[in-house]
């Protein structure tokens, strides 16, 4: 609490800061984690934590560990945030699209990827996560399969970001080659992001991507997508299920869910922050 209360008054030292987070509500994408720090506890614990804000939902008794096994600081997640943000020497950019891995960059930097079903959201929340370099361009559509090719994303000189194709309904017929190929022999790989429609669960297609996942031994975390758009029963639902089925059936995956909104930006902060980690570019300060 101390922490916080002094990252408020550092945030609220600022009087141009202030003007900006007043208008934070109606202008999401354009807020800062100083800005978010302005709200009131119970709505920055939404917005900065939501799986944790969720347990007031539950039934007594629910086993919640797993709900803060990554657990950083406010410090460790402003810390995040300065590697979202471009300046002159620190560059944020799209940097090159492929269709086989032959094609792809050779890159040495960390890296990260970002897999899901058809129309998950998936670019959506890419945007979102790139919402601090207004510069970045990635294309989002209403349309299902919208993504055709891997494309990477430069943070910097620190990670790469990699947008994959959507498998199932519209994926590209030469997905499996395409992905398979990357999961296999991307020796920079440090973690996939497998994304999951928080409305309406895990579906066949999401199976098949987490057994091809256990089989080639490849670290990856489950990002729950359009909280939004999901009732409290609802998420809470699914969030209960994917976790236990993670527990239960996976070895690979990090225990911990990560819902987000890509609309009002919820778990945003947090997904950073959990990217910078599992890229080496953030020592946590509480571990």
């Amino acid at each position: 609490m101390l922490q916080l209360q002094r990252l408020r008054r550092l945030a609220g030292a600022n009087c141009l800061l202030r003007r900006h987070s007043a208008t934070w509500r109606s202008s999401p994408q354009n807020a800062s984690f100083a800005e978010v720090l302005q709200l009131e506890d119970k709505k920055l614990t939404g917005v900065v934590f939501p799986l944790q804000g969720l347990e007031r939902y539950l039934a007594p008794g629910v086993n919640t560990a797993s709900f803060r096994t990554f657990s950083p600081s406010l410090d460790d997640i402003h810390r995040a945030e300065a590697l979202f943000k471009p300046s002159g020497r620190h560059v944020i950019d799209y940097f090159s699209s492929a269709v086989r891995m032959d094609h792809a960059p050779q890159l040495s930097q960390p890296e990260v990827c970002f897999v899901g079903r058809s129309n998950v959201g998936k670019s959506s929340l890419i945007k979102a996560l790139f919402s601090l370099a207004p510069d970045v361009e990635v294309r989002v559509s209403k349309t299902p399969g919208h993504t055709k090719k891997m494309n990477f994303f430069k943070v910097g000189k620190y990670f790469t970001l990699v947008d994959m194709p959507g498998y199932g309904y519209r994926a590209p017929q030469d997905f499996a080659d395409m992905v398979e190929a990357y999961l296999q022999e991307r020796q920079n790989l440090k973690r996939t992001f497998l994304l999951v429609d928080s409305v309406v669960g895990f579906q066949k297609a999401d199976h098949t991507a987490i057994e091809m996942l256990e089989e080639f031994g490849i670290p990856y975390v489950f990002v729950l997508t359009k909280i939004d758009k999901a009732s409290k029963g609802l998420l809470v639902k699914n969030v209960l299920e994917i976790q236990d089925f993670a527990e239960k059936h996976t070895q690979g995956c990090f225990p911990q869910l990560f819902p987000v909104s890509s609309i009002e930006y919820s778990g945003i902060h947090l997904l950073r922050c959990f990217i910078a980690h599992v890229t080496g570019n953030l020592p946590m300060m509480n571990s």
